[in-house]
């Protein structure tokens, strides 16, 4: 229980911080900075808590790279999705815009439930695997940012009432999916512990606050930062048995850190240089 209330609370923050980062620093910036390993930290704490070995806790937190990725597939619905919706008025394009990147996200992870276990068959292991999907991830993260559309900051201030929803809302997600984690098995446990409830809050508040274009500007940075959790996890996935869970997290989240969400904003700041 002391887990999930840390995990909601870390959530419910982050959620806060993340829409501020984008509204008043823009999409690029904000959004790297959103993406900071962080939520995943309490998760990982609780799933190593709640595992019943070393090996089950691996095999959860194997499982994030694959998450992050299908949360950068979710993300970049958000940028394609908007071109093909009809004409409607903005927050009815919202909601559907929502029920696609959510389905996206479902059938995804319906998938990767499916072939997740059927990883040994082509003589790779969990490790092979969980490397190999976040090297994908980092391309398409960085694919991504390449064209990056404009990340305007936001023109107009939202109220505390709406920051505390955004919060609770998030919260409410991670809090769910931690529970999640704890009461099922490790691949689903892993899955459900990086569910895009700080993406999906996100997209939706600017959204309906500030229209389309705050939002689909941070899509790129944030699918590029997200590969920061993945490289958490697989770090964490080691240090954490071997460092105790306070300085097994620490040690992984700096690492993370420093060797990709530093090299990424420096990247971000020369590509902006540029343009």
């Amino acid at each position: 229980m002391t887990t999930m209330l840390l995990s909601a609370s870390f959530a419910a923050v982050v959620a806060i911080v993340v829409t501020i980062s984008i509204e008043h620093l823009g999409g690029h910036r904000g959004g790297l900075i959103g993406t900071l390993p962080t939520t995943i930290v309490p998760a990982a704490i609780g799933l190593f808590d709640a595992s019943s070995s070393t090996a089950s806790f691996e095999s959860a937190l194997l499982m994030t790279p694959l998450g992050m990725l299908f949360n950068a597939l979710f993300l970049l619905c958000w940028r394609l999705v908007p071109a093909w919706l009809p004409p409607w008025p903005s927050r009815a394009r919202l909601a559907l815009c929502c029920a696609i990147a959510l389905a996206t996200w479902g059938g995804l992870a319906s998938g990767g439930m499916w072939a997740v276990p059927q990883v040994h068959l082509l003589g790779l292991t969990e490790w092979m695997a969980a490397l190999g999907v976040f090297g994908v991830g980092l391309i398409i993260g960085v694919l991504a940012c390449v064209r990056n559309p404009p990340g305007p900051s936001a023109k107009v201030s939202v109220g505390p009432f709406t920051l505390l929803s955004r919060g609770a809302l998030a919260g409410a997600a991670i809090g769910g999916a931690v529970w999640l984690a704890q009461h099922t098995g490790p691949h689903i446990a892993g899955l459900a512990a990086v569910f895009p409830a700080i993406f999906l809050t996100t997209m939706v508040s600017l959204w309906w606050t500030h229209g389309e274009g705050v939002g689909a500007g941070a899509v790129g940075p944030m699918m590029l930062g997200g590969t920061s959790v993945s490289g958490y996890a697989l770090v964490a996935a080691k240090l954490i048995p071997m460092q105790g869970p306070a300085l097994g997290s620490l040690s992984a989240w700096v690492i993370a850190v420093t060797c990709i969400t530093v090299p990424a904003w420096v990247w971000m700041n020369a590509q902006s240089a540029r343009e």
